[in-house]
């Protein structure tokens, strides 16, 4: 943001939990919606995506799509979100890994 560029698209797969250069502490639950509102102020009437993966968090994908279609409102475009999951080859059974949420421009 302090170099005042724009994106056509940002991918976004934030940690769980981390430590600042002081020692800050970072979690995802407390500091996602400002996160996201930060790289909400990168984009622009020309960007095209913006895509969100998490991992082993206590929010569902609903929670997490319905954040982004808020930060995103003022742009347009649509909000999906869901589970993403491995097949297990034995069994075809479906492993969930993570949960996504993606904004996008026709």
């Amino acid at each position: 943001m302090r170099r005042g560029r724009r994106y056509d698209g940002i991918l976004l797969d934030p940690p769980k939990f981390g430590r600042g250069p002081e020692g800050e502490v970072w979690r995802l639950e407390e500091h996602l919606a400002p996160l996201l509102a930060d790289c909400r102020r990168l984009l622009d009437a020309d960007s095209r995506f913006l895509v969100l993966t998490v991992y082993a968090v206590r929010m569902s994908a609903l929670a997490i799509g319905e954040l982004l279609r808020q930060v995103t409102a003022d742009l347009g475009g649509r909000v999906e979100c869901g589970e993403m999951a491995v097949r297990e080859e034995a069994r075809g059974l479906l492993l969930p890994t993570a949960i996504f949420a993606r904004w996008s421009r026709s």
